[in-house]
């Protein structure tokens, strides 16, 4: 019996191992099968060993009771029968020291389910997207982020090649997987760039092998972290840099140019000197207000701008600024048409920051609209919504339609109009930050190539508020 049991466990555990291999079950599978099947083994040993004692206790007591009846003077048949009480005694304590293995073996075996079950959640919890394989590139664990990345069920998928539930467009990252793991890579890195939809979305991917007790290769492990804003935020960073160097650069080099050329009396006459006088201080002018802009944009972004907001009337507030461009509409015979003060179109801003607001789109409209044109100023006031808009209209050259989403990008021209006249592209970006982030408003535009263009804004109505007194 002994060699039979024996064979049986040798043969439950090569079928084990062959399971293991066939199907790339992984090695808790394997120790949880080995727990479970030496648990059955030694139940069922320990039950033919009862079944042994209690024959041989029954002998046994059969015995003594014939001693006693045949009055046996004798001491053999009780000696006997004292010897296998004790025997029976050890085999007693042998299957009970079995038994309390046997619980043992079953809580290391909820212990290590529970812990599979502890790092399957973490892995699928993860953002980052998960893949997990053996060393047959055949699919053992993936999370839902890696699924939606690839296009797979990642439940459904388990022991697949990973080759053929990947899309052919990203093989790139499977011919990756395939020589980290035949280099036995610790740990190999690379950027990838994978198209989803009409974007192109960058991944930095991780991959490292993973090896047994031998140092043998038994799977591999990737992690894919997307870092598409990082590198946007990289890009946009680097083009900031760029920007603000050469809008910097040509008034500091206008500048230098005039004031070396007087400065070596290179003009003589009067008229000629006060020009360039003229010229340097109009592009000083335009370096403060490009700086300046730059700084407040900064502190907008930072949250670290002062922010003083009182209930106003944002008709007496447009009021207030037309007197700064009429000046500029005058030189170029650009007539400006207002409307009469609405009553109840009061707003909670701060003064200063919504003047600008104000300022810059009047000065781009009477920028961009060719003498004898027109400028018109509006505002209105939608009960339902609980806002007031106001619009600032022109007869100017227009922005073409697929350049109009970028108009409030930072330092972001028309290309069309560049010529039309000069700009730091950072005038409307600002009226953006102060609108939407400070004021929890909206900015909108809409143009037409030669016709002109409508910017505009809107902002809360500030209700049961009274108008603050301007002036």
């Amino acid at each position: 019996m002994g060699v039979g049991l024996a064979a049986f466990v040798l043969a439950a555990a090569l079928l084990v191992h062959l399971w293991q291999r066939s199907f790339g079950v992984g090695w808790f599978i394997v120790e949880a099968v080995c727990c479970l099947a030496g648990a059955m083994v030694v139940t069922w040993l320990g039950w033919c060993l009862h079944r042994l004692l209690e024959s041989v206790t029954s002998i046994a007591r059969q015995l003594k009771q014939d001693g006693e009846a045949n009055k046996l003077e004798g001491t053999d048949a009780e000696e006997l029968a004292d010897a296998i009480a004790r025997r029976i005694d050890r085999y007693r304590q042998k299957q009970l020291s079995l038994e309390e293995h046997i619980k043992q073996l079953q809580i290391q075996l909820q212990l290590a389910q529970r812990q599979k079950q502890n790092t399957d959640a973490i892995i699928y919890s993860i953002r980052d997207a998960v893949i997990v394989v053996d060393e047959f590139n055949r699919l053992l664990m993936a999370n839902e982020a890696a699924g939606d990345l690839f296009g797979f069920d990642y439940k459904d998928s388990q022991y697949s090649p990973i080759s053929k539930i990947i899309q052919q467009d990203k093989e790139e990252f499977t011919t990756f997987l395939s020589k980290s793991r035949i280099n036995k890579s610790r740990a190999s890195r690379r950027e990838m760039e994978f198209v989803d939809g009409d974007r192109t979305r960058t991944f930095d991917c991780i991959i490292s092998c993973v090896y047994d007790k031998r140092e043998q290769v038994c799977g591999t492990v990737a992690v894919l972290h997307d870092i598409t804003r990082e590198k946007e935020i990289s890009q946009m960073k680097n083009d900031f840099v760029s920007h603000v160097s050469h809008e910097l650069k040509t008034p500091l080099a206008s500048i230098t140019a005039y004031a070396e050329m007087l400065a070596d009396d290179e003009v003589t006459d009067e008229k000629t000197q006060k020009e360039f006088y003229s010229i340097i201080q109009s592009q000083a002018n335009r370096l403060s207000r490009l700086i300046e802009d730059i700084l407040n944009t900064a502190r907008i972004e930072s949250g670290l701008i002062k922010v003083d907001k009182k209930p106003m009337s944002l008709t007496i507030l447009i009021e207030e600024q037309l007197g700064m461009i009429k000046g500029y509409a005058e030189e170029k015979n650009i007539e400006i048409i207002t409307q009469k003060p609405i009553i109840f179109d009061q707003v909670y801003v701060d003064h200063d920051m919504m003047a600008q607001v104000i300022v810059n789109l009047l000065s781009n409209a009477v920028k961009y609209t060719p003498n004898g044109g027109k400028v018109s100023i509006e505002t209105e006031v939608d009960e339902i919504a609980k806002a007031v808009r106001a619009k600032v209209s022109d007869t100017g050259v227009g922005i073409p339609q697929d350049e109009i989403e970028h108009v409030f990008d930072k330092f972001y021209r028309v290309k069309a109009n560049n010529k039309q006249a000069k700009g730091t592209g950072l005038g409307l970006n600002l009226v953006k930050q102060i609108v939407e982030k400070v004021h929890e408003g909206r900015v909108f535009v809409t143009s037409t190539v030669g016709q002109g263009s409508t910017f505009g804004f809107e902002l809360p109505l500030a209700v049961n508020e009274p108008a603050a007194v301007t002036g």
